[in-house]
């Protein structure tokens, strides 16, 4: 390639130019990971945009292979049997899709109990598969750059919960710190003597053990693991959030609080039909609400929020190069879909460049969201076109997509809806719309009328796009016409031009030059 063709090609500052079909990323497409925890078997097989996952394949069996240990020291013989049979099944949709050989690796249950290396022997002998047993320092940091993949910069303090365990890990600078591993696993708290009362006591020796190493008063908090994720989706309930996506949501201490209490107060029965979650995951809910309970008045994160990435995506994590964890996760996985789903990969860029003379004064976070935008702005053009809005806010909220909060996500969806229907009037998704501050709605408006008129400029290559220019102080949107484009500009571009003005103020005036 030549310096003038790869000067082309570079994008966006330090986002540098898209690595999702290079050889790097493209390595790391349909890896399989088997995660073997004291509660469930796991099978994940990542795909795609290698920065931001996607799931080709995930499926979990709750095999409890932790339950009982405590008493017995043994790993549950209904749980080995359940747990040897998934394996059997995981391994063999691993051949039948043609991935390479799985990656498995065990956690507490398995590396404590005194049958654990009989256990792993069985597994290879029956299945070929070689069970890689990790300390609990090591599953803490993997855990924690789980939680990298979706925040490259992050920083605070990573809790992961099993049944058996629980670890907690530094995270500063987008680099994993200090860690360390507890027995704070709700099955292991079933044994405590003492009842409630000196399960609370262990609780709170143990974890000011933990606090010790690794320090209190975190910026953030990271949840990761199925009892946290259990308590969030109950706190979700509690609240009445419209919002049911758990992977960054977002809590308080006091939210926290209130709904350690809610578990305490509440028929659990009724409470895990309502939130749907499983028997034996619910089962562990009362006893791992009280560490996290215990965990919060004693760190006292200023925020704490909830990762569905943990261990598996870690070990993702592990395989990519630098450069690749470098990334903005949320536009590598927005230039991935333009390019599988646009009808013309690459036009995202140059509306980009098109609308951003409208955002000069929005700060770097508000600007890789219009970014986000404007590569997704047509990947929903198959829809039916009375529906394209819907589907393009149903889906940009609910997308596996890591790197946004739940405000991103909506803002970032309610642009898109305006990139398609002029006003939102009456939409199904009102009561998402109020977790957005009133002049977040508004610019969402905007760059979704600003994508809905940039469209109408497709037919143009780069060069001969014209140019958009605002005036805040004069009320005054300004399109200049390139040569030999008025054609373009017709009624109908005409029509959301106008739209777009009025978005930005209803004194806004209108000129169009080199018509």
């Amino acid at each position: 390639m030549d310096a003038g063709s790869d000067a082309a090609t570079e994008d966006w500052g330090p986002f540098g130019r898209p690595l999702f079909d290079d050889p790097s990323a493209r390595a790391l497409s349909r890896i399989g990971v088997v995660d073997v925890g004291s509660n469930s078997v796991r099978l994940v097989i990542f795909d795609g945009a290698a920065r931001s996952p996607a799931y080709f394949f995930n499926e979990k069996v709750m095999a409890g292979l932790g339950a009982g240990m405590a008493e017995t020291g043994k790993l549950n013989p209904e749980g080995k049997a359940r747990a040897l049979s998934a394996i059997k099944r995981f391994q063999l949709l691993a051949q039948n899709m043609g991935i390479a050989p799985l990656t498995a690796v065990a956690t507490a249950a398995v590396r404590e109990a005194e049958d654990g290396p009989a256990f792993r022997e069985e597994i290879r002998r029956e299945t070929g598969l070689r069970l890689w047993v990790i300390d609990g320092e090591e599953e803490a940091r993997l855990s924690a750059q789980g939680v990298l993949l979706g925040w490259p910069g992050a920083k605070g303090l990573v809790s992961d919960i099993g049944g058996s365990s629980m670890e907690l890990a530094q995270l500063a600078d987008g680099r994993v710190g200090k860690r360390i591993s507890s027995k704070l696993g709700p099955q292991r708290l079933k044994n405590i003597p003492g009842g409630k009362k000196g399960v609370k006591a262990h609780i709170r020796t143990e974890i000011k053990k933990l606090v010790d190493v690794v320090g209190n008063e975190p910026k953030r908090l990271f949840l990761v693991g199925g009892s946290w994720r259990a308590i969030a989706r109950i706190d979700m309930d509690r609240r009445g959030y419209p919002l049911a996506v758990l992977h960054e949501y977002r809590m308080t201490r006091k939210d926290v609080l209130a709904t350690v209490d809610y578990i305490a107060n509440a028929d659990l029965e009724e409470l895990r039909l309502r939130t749907g979650l499983g028997e034996s995951r619910m089962s562990l809910v009362p006893l791992a609400s009280l560490v996290l309970k215990e965990m919060v008045k004693q760190i006292k994160p200023g925020e704490i929020a909830v990762s569905s990435y943990g261990i598996r995506e870690g070990m993702l994590y592990e395989q990519m190069p630098q450069r690749l964890r470098d990334r903005d996760p949320l536009v590598e996985a927005c230039r991935f879909i333009e390019q599988k789903d646009a009808r013309i990969p690459g036009f995202g860029r140059r509306l980009y460049d098109f609308v951003s003379p409208l955002f000069g004064a929005r700060n770097a976070p508000a600007k890789r969201l219009i970014k986000a935008a404007c590569l997704l702005h047509d990947v929903s053009w198959r829809a039916h076109p009375d529906y394209r809005h819907e589907v393009c806010f149903d889906t940009v909220t609910r997308a596996n997509l890591g790197g946004m909060n739940h405000q991103e996500r909506i803002f970032l969806g309610l642009a898109l809806l305006h990139r398609y229907k002029n006003n939102r009037d009456g939409s199904p998704f009102e009561p998402l719309f109020d977790l957005l501050e009133p002049e977040d709605i508004r610019w969402a408006e905007v760059l979704g009328k600003a994508l809905r008129f940039g469209a109408m400029l497709t037919a143009s290559e780069d060069d001969t796009m014209g140019k958009l220019r605002y005036f805040p102080k004069k009320e005054r949107l300004e399109l200049k016409l390139a040569p030999g484009t008025r054609a373009l500009f017709g009624e109908v571009a005409e029509a959301r031009l106008t739209a777009l003005a009025q978005a930005l103020g209803p004194e806004v005036q209108v000129t169009v030059k080199g018509r």
